[in-house]
């Protein structure tokens, strides 16, 4: 039995408006090499200039990874020999990143098996990003509007042991990243993606032969790789052979790992200071701005949720998946006790609202939570129709159609239930008039249900009355007040 260790470096796209080192446009998805200058594309005699925005945000990472921020923090140059860095070179850090000595604390829930880790960063530094090589044929292209574009690397210990241990770690540092503001994690874009190093050997007697998985581009290739390539390096030690310390790849079609090159080392790289940059000293002003910019990150604010508002913890994961999502739903819930309502006693209510009604209009327009703020239906329509249904004006039916029609038609709830007549139905002699139509219509199952009672299986008597209320409930439009037609029902059943 082998014991396996595995570090992350994941490089994550900050949200800069421009490239770190010059004025160039940043974004995804322009036309190829529109967005390039002399600076970013190495022209000689041309001076970078440090985004002081991109360095806020990676000190605002660092923060919410508990890593302490030096007093001082320079930049390198890294010899990179290839063709989609136009200087020759990548303007790095290396001696002193701007996070150094953090921590993450895992919990959640991968593959079945529950996951609680204490995770410790080395380091988060800032660089730039390369250009992007397109291979066609025989043809390499390349296009450099990504090169110079902020990049802030992550660099843990090599404390996970697992697939999905790394897994959940990105994960986890993707809903962080984006409740930051700085980056949108989208992986299939390359705004986040991750090496992983893997290393297995015998228990207790330290780290193995480390393995590189460069560019994965999903945390479940993430996951996939390591626990191959765990394995894999589990039967070579097994048939006394030697592993190799080399970069592999992932091959998502054959699943396994594949030989891209041998590992180069932190010497093949060739840092030295680079001349162009000041070395950065960070005041208290801009240390003050970076911790007013930090927010309650979305793991301690699901556990505040769960605690506080007696949410089950799949509702509280869920609704602070994204930041958006949750800011919505705790107006909605400081909306409602504007209402006299007591939030906690609707809490659960309104996160089903939320993560099934909502969330569900929003997946037909291929959206997410994140979005859910370019809906017509805010936080204060919500309250509103969460009072309608908590005081018993409507049914938990109508409540759904209500929303319906609210985000479609862009009226008030309590509009739209005053002019469609939706109110609850709480009159006896019209619900009577409802259940004596279900008695015509359904008399077989009312003969089950009073053969039920009378042979004292209460069990089937209730779910045959809970057929017929169901019935009446559709006789009414869903207006008739389920209590009363129950009750209707029972005397029915029982006479």
């Amino acid at each position: 039995m082998y014991q396996s260790f595995i570090g992350l470096e994941i490089h994550i796209h900050l949200l800069t408006r421009t490239k770190v080192f010059c004025g160039c446009r940043s974004a995804f998805g322009d036309e190829p090499n529109t967005n390039v200058c002399p600076v970013c594309m190495g022209y000689p005699g041309v001076l970078p200039s440090l985004n002081i925005e991109a360095m806020k945000m990676g000190c605002l990472v660092a923060r919410a990874l508990n890593c302490v921020i030096p007093g001082t923090t320079w930049f390198e140059r890294k010899q990179y020999f290839y063709p989609d860095m136009p200087k020759n070179y990548q303007i790095s850090q290396f001696a002193s990143p701007l996070g150094q000595e953090g921590f993450m604390d895992l919990e959640g829930r991968i593959g079945g098996a529950d996951i609680k880790k204490h995770v410790r960063i080395k380091e988060c530094h800032l660089e730039e990003d390369a250009g992007k090589m397109i291979h066609t044929g025989a043809v390499s292209l390349l296009d450099y509007n990504r090169a110079g574009v902020s990049l802030l690397e992550i660099v843990t210990q090599p404390d996970m042991e697992t697939g999905e241990e790394a897994e959940l770690f990105i994960q986890q540092l993707r809903r962080v990243v984006r409740y930051l503001g700085v980056c949108d994690g989208n992986m299939e874009e390359g705004s986040l993606r991750a090496d992983a190093n893997v290393s297995i050997n015998l228990p207790g007697r330290g780290l193995g032969k480390k393995v590189e998985i460069k560019n994965l581009n999903s945390s479940r290739f993430v996951r996939l790789a390591l626990n191959h390539e765990i394995q894999r390096q589990g039967e070579l030690l097994d048939a006394g052979k030697t592993v190799v310390q080399e970069t592999r790849l992932w091959n998502e079609n054959r699943d396994q790992t594949e030989t891209m090159r041998q590992k180069e080392n932190a010497q093949d790289y060739r840092y030295f200071p680079e001349p162009d940059i000041p070395v950065f000293r960070p005041d208290d002003d801009f240390l003050r701005s970076v911790d007013k910019a930090l927010v309650e990150l979305p793991l301690p604010r699901s556990r505040r949720l769960e605690k506080d508002l007696d949410l089950s913890r799949e509702q509280a994961e869920l609704i602070c998946e994204e930041k958006e999502g949750a800011d919505y739903f705790e107006e909605t819930l400081r909306l409602t006790g504007q209402q006299g309502l007591d939030p906690k006693a609707v809490a659960g209510k309104i996160a089903n609202r939320i993560l099934r009604d909502i969330k569900h209009i929003l997946n037909n327009q291929g959206l997410s939570l994140a979005n859910i703020g370019s809906l017509t239906f805010s936080p204060a329509r919500l309250a509103s129709l969460a009072g309608l249904e908590e005081t018993g004006d409507i049914s938990a039916k109508i409540a759904k159609q209500t929303l319906e029609a609210s985000i479609t038609e862009n009226q008030d709830p309590a509009d739209i239930v005053r002019k469609r007549g939706w109110q609850i139905l709480s009159d006896p002699v019209k619900i009577a008039e409802a259940v004596q139509a279900v008695q015509t219509v359904e008399a077989r199952a009312l003969a089950e249900a009073r053969e039920a009672a009378a042979g004292g299986n209460t069990r089937r008597r209730g779910t045959l009355a809970a057929f017929l209320v169901g019935k009446v409930l559709e006789q009414t439009g869903g207006r008739a007040d389920p209590r009363i037609a129950g009750a209707q029902i029972a005397a029915l059943i029982d006479s």
